[in-house]
């Protein structure tokens, strides 16, 4: 049995520790954290996962970023890491599906991630709808994936992905 449950300022040493387990320390230097930098994640979409012994077994963050001249706003999926020993199990899938739905239905129309297209396309990801996006370098723009959480959420939406 798993909760799922919005992450407090006070699980924030662990999530971290979660994510450098999962990615190392050096994952701050990733063009993604220069869009989080002085800016809070949302709240509303930040959640973690506990288990019955309310260890720490995952957690996704988003981050409001804007797109193009028009400053379209968007989320920015990232970082999602769950723990080494429960990765297998369909935490990191029901983390993404339950975080996608509070994000449709508290009114984001658009989610921006980077990651392997053929991991994230069954979450609805793909590299089409992110085509006319740039992303800060250095980002291999193979890996720049989006999702419409409102149909044509990305027509005419152009530019360059940016800090909110």
């Amino acid at each position: 049995m798993f909760r799922i449950l919005p992450e407090h300022p006070d699980d924030s040493h662990e999530v971290e520790y979660l994510y450098d387990l999962a990615f190392a320390p050096g994952r701050t230097a990733l063009s993604s954290y220069r869009l989080r930098d002085g800016v809070l994640p949302v709240a509303d979409l930040s959640l973690i996962m506990r288990d019955k012994y309310d260890s720490l077994a995952g957690a996704i963050r988003y981050w409001p970023v804007a797109i193009g001249n028009s400053r379209h706003p968007a989320l920015l999926l990232g970082p999602i890491a769950v723990h080494p020993t429960r990765q297998g199990e369909g935490l990191g899938n029901m983390l993404i599906q339950d975080s996608l739905s509070r994000a449709r239905n508290t009114g984001w129309s658009r989610v921006i991630l980077i990651g392997d297209e053929p991991y994230y396309q069954r979450f609805g990801f793909t590299r089409d709808a992110a085509k006319n996006l740039k992303y800060p370098a250095p980002t291999n723009p193979d890996r720049v994936l989006a999702q419409a959480l409102v149909s044509g959420a990305f027509d005419g939406i152009t530019g360059l992905v940016q800090r909110a």
